[in-house]
């Protein structure tokens, strides 16, 4: 029985829509994105220990001692260029290795997109992860590439860059140093052929390069380290002694 002045089979009324509800907006949050950049990196190593996800957590850990610094960058911007700055990773032999960033700003846009990441923040997350790269030699024209690009570059040096030199080395074949002159002092650099080399040949610009006084300040640190124990290497590698 119907209750009085109340019409049979009334349609029941649908929730009202909240323009704030933010259910289909994306989120900014950076604890929310954090676990899902690394769960699409996490493919992308491609068994290279140098560019592992531990390289990708390093890298984030730089940027945010360079973010401290500079509060008005894109913290969502500069987290995700870290994560996915090698979706794409080429070895370093590779006739492709300078297109290596390119590709990866490519496919981390359709991911990102796929994944609901905010679209006004899509542009600046390519450019980040473009330009991060030595090779390719784009130039980093926000706060925010400025920033992917020296946290990435603070992971070559020091300690955790020395090893992950030699590593590099010894997956192309390098040897550890030439035989009668390490350091160089009569001949061309030739890191291609002698892993030591490359401490002189790349490393040693890299402070100089560093997009932030944050990353200069830390590049010095960490270089001053690699010449001391380029030092100590030749020292011990005994080159033109007698027995």
């Amino acid at each position: 029985m119907t209750e009085p002045n109340q019409p049979r089979n009334r349609p029941q009324a649908g929730p009202l829509h909240d323009p704030h509800d933010s259910r289909d907006t994306p989120s900014t949050d950076l604890a929310s994105w954090r676990p899902r950049l690394a769960a699409l990196a996490g493919g992308a190593g491609g068994g290279d220990g140098a560019h592992d996800a531990n390289h990708l957590e390093r890298v984030w850990r730089n940027a945010q001692a360079l973010l401290a610094r500079h509060p008005q960058a894109d913290a969502l911007v500069v987290m995700a260029a870290c994560y996915l700055h090698d979706l794409v990773n080429l070895p370093k032999d590779d006739p492709d290795r300078a297109q290596a960033s390119r590709r990866s700003a490519r496919l981390a846009r359709h991911q990102l997109a796929v994944m609901n990441f905010p679209p006004e923040r899509l542009d600046a997350v390519a450019h980040a992860i473009e330009a991060h790269s030595f090779s390719a030699d784009i130039p980093a024209e926000t706060l925010e590439a400025k920033i992917v690009q020296d946290a990435d570059r603070l992971d070559a040096l020091g300690a955790v860059g020395l090893a992950r030199m030699f590593y590099t080395a010894g997956r192309m074949g390098s040897g550890l140093a030439h035989p009668s002159d390490p350091l160089a002092t009569g001949r061309p650099l030739d890191d291609r052929a002698y892993s030591l080399d490359h401490i002189q040949a790349k490393l040693a610009t890299l402070p100089g390069r560093m997009q932030t006084e944050g990353g200069r300040a830390l590049a010095r640190e960490r270089m001053a380290m690699l010449e001391s124990f380029r030092s100590a290497f030749a020292e011990e590698w005994g080159a033109g002694k007698s027995s």
